[in-house]
């Protein structure tokens, strides 16, 4: 089962990131209105149910609430935006992306 933290702001994405020196995160930005997403977000929720690996902290983003957060993604991270996304960071940078049906979490556990 995944436990999602919230980003909600340009200041709790920039400790997300930093974080990242210690540990892999992983940002699944959503758009809530979305059925594409919303399928997304259901598969790779029910192949990561099992996941209890110790080395990455998962983290969400609604669009639709904070699109200026995602912006700074794409920003900060050097990555186009896309909804939905998943972003694997380590060491403070983006090392794998994916979005829409490229989504795919086994193939995100061979990058970690």
């Amino acid at each position: 089962m995944i436990n999602w933290q919230n980003i909600t702001t340009a200041e709790e994405l920039e400790t997300v990131i930093n974080s990242s020196f210690n540990k892999n995160i992983l940002i699944f930005k959503h758009s809530t209105r979305c059925i594409i997403s919303r399928t997304v977000l259901k598969n790779f929720e029910a192949d990561a149910k099992n996941e209890t690996s110790n080395n990455i902290d998962f983290y969400f983003l609604d669009l639709l609430e904070h699109r200026n957060v995602s912006n700074e993604i794409a920003k900060r991270l050097n990555v186009e935006h896309q909804s939905p996304q998943v972003l694997l960071i380590s060491n403070g940078i983006c090392v794998f992306n994916a979005s829409h049906e490229a989504i795919d979490f086994k193939e995100l556990q061979e990058k970690i």
